[in-house]
C-alpha cells in the first residue's frame, strides 16, 4: 500500500514545537523515553479531534503514525499511561501561555471588545468532598474568540481580585472590557482607564444604592425628557420574537455618587421582551460605561457578551468538560485551554468556509480527515 504524502507547510511543526518547548519538563533527563513535546502535540490533535480519555488519544495516534511521523516528527507513540501521568505533572498554567501565544499568531485581527467571565468545572470535586471546584477566568476577544489571557481562582479567594490581577499583565488599550454585575468595582474601573481601555458592566444589587436609584429614574414618568431612547428593529426567528428597547440618563451625573466610578460616561438600561409560543418573557439590565457611543453601539457590545458565555457552554456540551473526571488541576487546566484553541480552530475554518456542519461533526471530520487537521494546524 503506497504511504500518504502530507502536503502541510513547512513550517508548521517548528511553529508549533518551538513554543511547547517553552514548557518545563520536571522528568529526570537520561530517562525520557517520550520528549514531551511530542506527548503535547499528540493530546493537542487529540482534543482537536473530540476525544475526551487518554486512552482514545492513544488510539488515534496508533493509527496515525504516519502523520505524526512525517509531520511533527513523532517517532514513537506513548502509552496512555504515560499521558496522564504527563498531563499531572506538566505546569498547566505554562501551557495555557504557550497556547494563548499561538492562538495569538494564527488569529492576527484579534478584536475590540474583551469579554471576561469565570467558568467552574464541577467535575473537580472529589466524591463525597465540600472542597470549591476549579474555577478559570477567562478575557476572551469575542469577535475572533481568541483568548487574551486566564487566571486561576483559588478556593479562598474570588473573582474580584483575581480579574484586578489579571489587569495587570493583559494588554487592554484601546479594549472594552465587560463583565457581570460581580466585576462592576470602582477599583477596578480605575485600573481599566489607567491602562487606556474602557468598561462596560453590569449593574445590579452589589451596588444597591446606585442600581435602585437607577432603576427608580428609568421607571419614573416625569424623566422622558432626561432620557435617550433606541429601539432597533424586533428580531424574529425560530418561533421567537425579540424586542429590545435602550434607555440612557442624558446627564450622568444626576445620580449620587457617579463621580466616584472613574471615567463613567454613559448609564443606560436594556429592555428585552421575548414572546415565543410558552408566553412572554420581560426582563431589563442596567449598565454603566466609560464609553459615549451610539446606542447601536453599546447595545452590540452588550449583546456580545454572551459569546464568552456560549463558548463555556461548549466546553461542557461539546467536550463534557463538567463530566471529565482527572485526578489533578493541571490536567484540567492543560485541557482546558487545548479544548479552547480547538473551539477557535473549528469555529474559525467553519466560519470562514460557510460550512452547515456541526461542531461534533466536524470534530469526527477531523478524526477521520488528516488533510483537514494538518489546514486547522497551518
Amino acid at each position: 500500500m503506497k504511504a500518504t504524502i502530507y502536503k502541510v507547510k513547512p513550517y508548521t511543526n517548528e511553529i508549533i514545537r518551538g513554543k511547547f518547548r517553552k514548557i518545563k519538563d520536571l522528568r529526570i533527563k537520561g530517562m525520557v523515553e517520550h520528549p514531551l513535546v511530542d506527548i503535547l502535540i499528540i493530546i493537542m490533535l487529540g482534543v482537536m479531534c473530540g476525544l475526551e480519555k487518554s486512552e482514545q488519544i492513544v488510539i488515534y495516534a496508533k493509527n496515525k503514525r504516519s502523520l505524526l511521523s512525517q509531520v511533527f516528527g513523532i517517532k514513537k507513540i506513548p502509552s496512555y499511561i504515560t499521558l496522564d501521568r504527563i498531563l499531572d505533572m506538566v505546569d498547566g498554567e505554562e501551557v495555557s501561555k504557550v497556547i494563548i501565544e499561538i492562538m495569538k499568531m494564527k488569529i492576527l485581527r484579534l478584536g475590540d471588545i474583551i469579554a471576561v467571565d469565570g467558568k467552574s468545572i464541577r467535575s473537580t470535586i472529589p466524591e463525597g468532598k465540600r472542597t470549591a471546584a476549579l474555577q478559570i477566568l477567562t478575557a476572551y476577544f469575542v469577535e475572533s474568540g481568541v483568548v487574551l489571557g486566564q487566571k486561576y481562582v483559588d478556593e479562598k479567594t474570588n473573582e474580584i481580585p483575581v480579574f484586578q490581577e489579571m489587569l495587570l499583565y493583559i494588554d487592554i488599550k484601546g479594549k472594552t472590557i465587560t463583565a457581570d454585575a460581580m466585576h462592576c468595582q470602582k477599583d477596578t474601573c480605575e485600573m481599566i482607564i489607567a491602562k487606556g481601555g474602557n468598561y462596560v458592566f453590569g449593574l445590579k444589587g452589589n451596588h444597591k444604592l446606585l442600581k435602585n436609584d437607577v432603576a427608580e429614574f428609568f421607571a419614573d414618568p416625569e424623566n422622558i425628557g432626561k432620557i435617550e431612547v433606541f429601539e432597533p428593529p424586533v428580531e424574529k426567528g425560530s418561533g421567537r420574537e425579540t424586542r429590545r428597547i435602550f434607555y440612557r440618563a442624558i446627564d450622568v451625573m444626576a445620580f449620587d455618587g457617579a463621580e466616584n466610578w472613574k471615567g463613567i460616561k454613559s448609564i443606560f438600561a436594556v429592555r428585552r421582551i421575548v414572546t415565543t409560543k410558552h408566553g412572554v418573557s420581560d426582563e431589563i439590565c442596567y449598565y454603566i460605561s466609560s464609553l459615549d457611543s451610539r446606542p447601536e453601539s453599546l447595545l452590540a457590545i452588550v449583546r456580545d457578551h454572551w459569546k464568552i458565555e456560549s463558548m463555556h457552554w461548549l466546553l461542557d456540551v461539546v467536550f463534557s468538560e463538567d463530566d471529565h473526571v482527572t485526578s489533578s488541576e493541571n490536567a484540567h487546566k492543560t485541557l482546558n485551554i487545548l479544548r479552547k484553541f480547538a473551539l477557535l480552530l473549528h469555529r474559525t475554518y467553519i466560519k470562514e468556509h460557510s460550512l452547515r456542519i456541526s461542531l461534533n461533526n466536524f470534530m469526527l471530520d477531523c478524526l477521520t480527515n488528516d488533510e483537514l487537521i494538518l489546514k486547522l494546524c497551518s
